[in-house]
């Protein structure tokens, strides 16, 4: 932790994002590879969105913090003027609008970073997020989240010390972690854009009180990184969240 608060500070003195290479997770002999907790960043974007590419790029950065959760998530509302997202789902743009309906706003944006769940940074504002992501790594961690995979199943555990006042959601992301497209029609037409940590699956898969530890298994076949996020209804603050690779 100590090492992602001092890239913070860097970043803030010297104006840009500088990334932090983390504890990618051990293989241990006779275990399972171990989780990387993390603050969750959400970025909401579209390939067919002029202003996105340098919070994509920016994005391209934050997959390599250790500390950090970085994920894009690709919304379809831009899909009309020419050019159809490829990794958009409707999923997504409705996710996007709970957090607005949760902050009282009748707006959303593209690009839009959201930190920890509560956090909305409208455009692409690096030192806003890096900001952000400073604090929730300075706060108390509500809840301890453990993952282990076995064979195309994850085993999670979570315990709240102390027990939530409310009950909470827990949900398993999937996602690709560097996709490239070619786009040729649309505000971004003739671009070669590069994606990093990009969605496919955002899933909500149990409902927990938060009062008695949580004991959960979820498919989780195939490749792909698995994300688990213990978050407050709402959406609202992500209590905990923890990737296995």
């Amino acid at each position: 932790m100590r090492q992602i608060v001092s890239a913070v500070s860097d970043v803030l003195r010297r104006g840009r994002f500088v990334a932090v290479a983390g504890a990618l997770g051990a293989l241990v002999a006779g275990q399972d590879a171990r989780a990387d907790e993390g603050v969750v960043v959400e970025l909401y974007t579209s390939q067919g969105c002029s202003s996105c590419p340098p919070a994509d790029e920016f994005m391209g950065e934050l997959a390599q913090a250790g500390d950090v959760i970085a994920l894009s998530l690709h919304v379809d509302y831009w899909d009309y003027i020419g050019w159809e997202d490829s990794f958009a789902d409707p999923a997504f743009t409705e996710r996007q609008k709970s957090y607005a309906r949760a902050a009282g706003s009748r707006m959303v944006y593209t690009p839009q970073m959201v930190v920890g769940g509560v956090e909305r940074v409208e455009g692409n504002e690096p030192d806003a997020v890096v900001r952000s992501i400073g604090k929730h790594l300075a706060m108390a961690r509500p809840v301890r989240l453990e993952l282990r995979r076995e064979g195309e199943r994850v085993i999670i555990r979570a315990v709240a010390e102390p027990p939530l006042t409310q009950g909470a959601t827990v949900q398993l992301v999937r996602y690709s972690p560097v996709e490239t497209v070619e786009i040729t029609r649309g505000e971004n037409a003739g671009q070669v854009i590069t994606y990093h940590n990009v969605v496919t699956l955002w899933q909500k898969i149990g409902d927990w009180s938060g009062t008695e530890p949580l004991d959960l298994v979820a498919d989780a076949p195939g490749d792909e990184p698995v994300v688990v996020i213990v978050q407050e209804p709402g959406p609202a603050a992500i209590l905990a969240a923890a990737r296995l690779k």
